[in-house]
């Protein structure tokens, strides 16, 4: 062997030195240290990048009709789901590049796809794609996030992200969102003082010149970096061309057993040279002369014990003398962001015009009318509103005030105007008032309203607007305190349009961390469009699908989970010593509440309910009961209902709901009947349609106009705070499952006669409904439901699905008829 071979061998004594060392730590997944498994699993890497670009490629093209699949309906298989796929690589491939584009980095992700097939290289081949040990995953990572995240400043500031929101995808538009709320137009300079670092640290420069001149070498020396590398350990070995076969180099960045036993310095690099006629590489570590280093290695700098583990205790108020700051529970989203008034209407100025000749026009019309009747005035004044005008009149004395009230037809018919209102007496005042409608009405827009003082400075516990006097004055009250609200108003009348401006007046002021709304919708069509809210302000049970509760069976469910949660809270407020939700939330953010003992800063929880007849029609008892629990106790927990109908009857707004709900508000109502039902005196009959109302609490009454707010600036709000970060899922309620909804045990000895003949016609079929039993075996609705309830106990058919069938369990003949000889044993 020649002496340059020779200057390689390790001494006896080193030797033996090697053979006392534990192996590798590949000893613990001896199959990667197989070539052979190497090999094919890098080839497999090498392949699946391939896939992964193929598929982020025709997303571009086809991500938009694959939508509906990567966010399945739970009755869409997987198989017909991939039928449908448009995407070149299939299903899978619509799955995997929604998450990396579209929920990921945008259009930057294809850069993945050779990061993928870089680390397949490296698997199977056992040596960098480009040469020397290059930081490749790392300066592919740095420009993923760097292009993501300019895109990202681009859709967000341009406004672009409902069309082009997969130019960034969400993790941009994140980053984006994050700093332009922080900093606004400074969030350029952030990125293009990012981009500056990234060239320097990666190109190992700190100049212009020398930047420039580091880039030309670097893309200059890939092409000859083999032929650098054999001089360099020629030069440091003094071996000759003809004795070396390759040369590779990599960075040391662990002491290596079969090197030295010194530690390495950011300076060292292992050089492995295969000399002609040797069986194993020779190694050795040299240290690369500072002006030919292309290697970057940080030191490593071990965890302080703080570090390792970090102990959390909220009761504790003083540790060591230093006090700890106050719980904050919006820090979970800190980068939410509020919605704007930009995303509403401007429909220009809000203020009243008033028509002088129609003010003195009325005035004298409604003297001349009550002088017919014998009935002076006094002084006469008007009150110019939105909506009507108040006129204030002071009889003469000696006139009966019920007499005056019985001429209110006759003043509407003098006045040729619907609508006419009169209250007598004012209440406060030595007047009587007469409402009329004014001929030229003003809307007044949900934005005027919510850019008013008022509203902004309001310390209310749960503001809702629920609009305009007669004085055109903003008229908020704090839901908290009402503390149940009790609305009605015929079809048409501004009912739908008053739910969503009571929402979107909560969501204005409130963060989702303080606020949740469970919502219920026996219409599917009012409330729907709150849906992308789900991750923010809605609450519901764990077991539901989908957070706006259309069921009547899931509504009774979730009712009787809210009256658990009231139950669990108020057990909270007891162990705290605490009397209100109020008091407990100081509490717990002045952190003199344990989490470790159960406590959790509580939200208020709004239940909304759209259309209560329709329940009080389909479950009656089984609805009024857990309502009425809720609104005698759970005030103080903030639990607060909000319920709505139609149809104001007696058998729909029963003496037990109505007894809890102080605060009543009704729209205009078909009879004098309703009226008193909602507000127990008429009046609301007499309303004008288009959101003209009356509110009582206790014992106060008041006209209002409602807000208006149109479908499209709800969609815009909702789509501002859908796009946000959310939490992982909507608020959890406790778990509630009826006793009819447990999981019946089927018992064999006692199915119907009629069992094989329908689990043979279900399966045949592939149809799962007892409308299809009643035809084809010609039995009676009561049979059939019996017979469908014993399929579902066997295994034969899924649950009920509301007006949807049943999904079928067995697919094929055979193996039912096993499964039914298998009863007979």
């Amino acid at each position: 062997m020649s002496t340059a071979q020779n200057r390689f061998r390790d001494s006896p004594s080193q030797a033996e030195k090697k053979e006392s060392k534990p192996l590798p730590k590949l000893r613990f997944m001896p199959f990667l240290a197989d070539a052979r498994t190497r090999a094919v699993l890098g080839v497999a890497l090498m392949a699946f990048s391939f896939f992964l670009l193929f598929s982020l490629v025709s997303h571009l093209l086809t991500g938009r009709a694959d939508q509906s699949l990567v966010h399945p309906d739970p009755d869409l298989s997987i198989i017909e789901a991939g039928r449908e796929a448009e995407n070149w690589m299939g299903y899978f491939g619509a799955w995997i590049s929604d998450w990396l584009m579209f929920r990921g980095f945008g259009i930057a992700a294809i850069l993945i796809a050779p990061m993928v097939f870089s680390l397949g290289y490296v698997t199977a081949v056992g040596k960098p794609l480009l040469g020397q040990g290059r930081p490749f995953f790392r300066v592919v990572v740095s420009v993923l996030l760097l292009i993501s995240s300019l895109l990202g400043l681009v859709v967000y500031q341009f406004d672009l992200a409902q069309h082009f929101s997969w130019l960034s995808g969400a993790v941009g538009f994140e980053i984006a969102n994050l700093v332009w709320s922080l900093l606004k137009g400074g969030a350029w300079l952030v990125w293009g003082v990012a981009a500056v670092a990234f060239v320097v640290f990666t190109f190992n420069t700190t100049s212009i010149g020398g930047m420039r001149r580091k880039i030309k070498n670097e893309i200059g020396s890939l092409a000859n970096i083999n032929k650098q590398e054999q001089e360099l350990a020629n030069k440091i070995n003094g071996l000759t061309d003809g004795t070396i076969a390759s040369v590779e180099a990599e960075p040391i960045v662990s002491i290596d057993n079969d090197v030295d036993s010194e530690v390495p310095t950011e300076d060292d690099v292992l050089i492995k040279v295969k000399v002609k006629g040797a069986h194993d590489p020779l190694q050795m570590k040299v240290t690369v002369p500072e002006e030919e280093k292309t290697i970057e290695q940080e030191p490593y700098v071990p965890p302080t014990k703080d570090q390792e583990e970090f102990i959390y205790n909220p009761p504790v108020v003083e540790v060591t003398g230093t006090k700890l700051e106050n719980y904050d529970p919006t820090l979970d989203l800190a980068a939410y962001k509020y919605p704007v008034l930009d995303l509403l209407d401007d429909t220009g100025a809000n203020n009243i015009e008033i028509d002088n000749q129609e003010l003195n026009d009325n005035k004298e019309r409604i003297v001349d009318t009550l002088k017919e009747y014998g009935i002076g005035v006094s002084s006469i004044a008007a009150t110019v509103g939105p909506t009507v005008t108040l006129y204030e009149i002071i009889p003469d004395k000696g006139v009966r005030i019920s007499k005056i009230k019985n001429l209110e037809d006759d003043i509407a018919l003098s006045l040729a105007a619907l609508g006419i209102r009169i209250i007598a007496p004012m209440p406060g005042k030595g007047t009587v008032g007469i409402e009329v409608p004014n001929k030229n009405r003003k809307m007044v827009s949900i934005r005027s309203v919510l850019a008013t003082e008022k509203f902004m400075r309001s310390d209310m516990a749960l503001p809702i607007i629920l609009g305009k006097t007669i004085s055109n004055e903003v008229f908020i009250y704090d839901l908290a305190k009402m503390p149940h609200l009790l609305m009605a108003g015929a079809t048409g009348q501004g009912k739908s349009v008053g739910l969503n401006v009571l929402l979107t007046s909560l969501i204005y002021k409130k963060h989702p961390s303080q606020l949740k709304f469970v919502l219920v919708d026996p219409k599917k069509v009012e409330l729907s469009i709150f849906s992308l809210l789900e991750r923010h302000f809605l609450a519901k049970l764990p077991s539901a699908e989908e957070a706006i509760i259309t069921d009547t069976k899931k509504v009774i469910n979730t009712l009787h989970s809210l009256t658990i949660e009231m139950g669990n809270r108020y057990d909270l407020l007891k162990d705290a010593g605490c009397r209100n939700l109020k008091e407990y939330n100081d509490k717990f953010v002045a952190r003199m509440l344990n989490p470790e003992h159960g406590h959790y800063f509580m939200p208020y929880i709004v239940v909304v309910i759209d259309e209560l007849a329709d329940l009080m029609m389909t479950a009656g008892k089984e609805v009024e009961q857990p309502i009425a629990r809720l609104a005698q106790l759970a005030r103080a927990i903030g639990i607060h209902l909000v319920v709505a109908t139609q149809r104001p009857s007696v058998n729909v707004i029963t003496g037990i709901i109505k007894a809890n709900f102080p605060a009543r508000l009704s729209f205009k109502v078909s009879s004098k009947v309703d009226s008193r039902t909602i507000l127990d005196t008429g009046g609301a009959d007499r309303l004008l349609s288009n959101g003209d109302m009356l509110f009582t609490v206790g014992a106060d009454m008041i006209r209002l106009q409602c807000p208006f707010i149109n479908t499209d600036e709800v969609g815009r709000i909702m789509q501002f705070i859908g796009t946000q970060r959310g939490y992982a899922s909507a608020y959890q309620l406790p778990d509630y499952v009826s006793e009819d909804e447990e999981v019946a045990f089927f018992d064999p000895s006692n199915r119907d006669a009629k069992f094989e003949e329908a689990a043979r016609l279900i399966v045949m079929s592939q149809q799962g409904s007892t409308s299809l039993l009643q035809r084809k075996l010609e039995l009676g609705y009561a049979r059939s439901g019996r017979l469908m309830d014993q399929l579902e106990a066997a295994g034969i058919v899924g649950p009920a699905r509301g007006s949807k069938v049943r999904d079928v369990l067995y697919k094929d003949s055979e193996e039912l008829e096993n499964y039914l000889r298998s009863l007979e044993r």
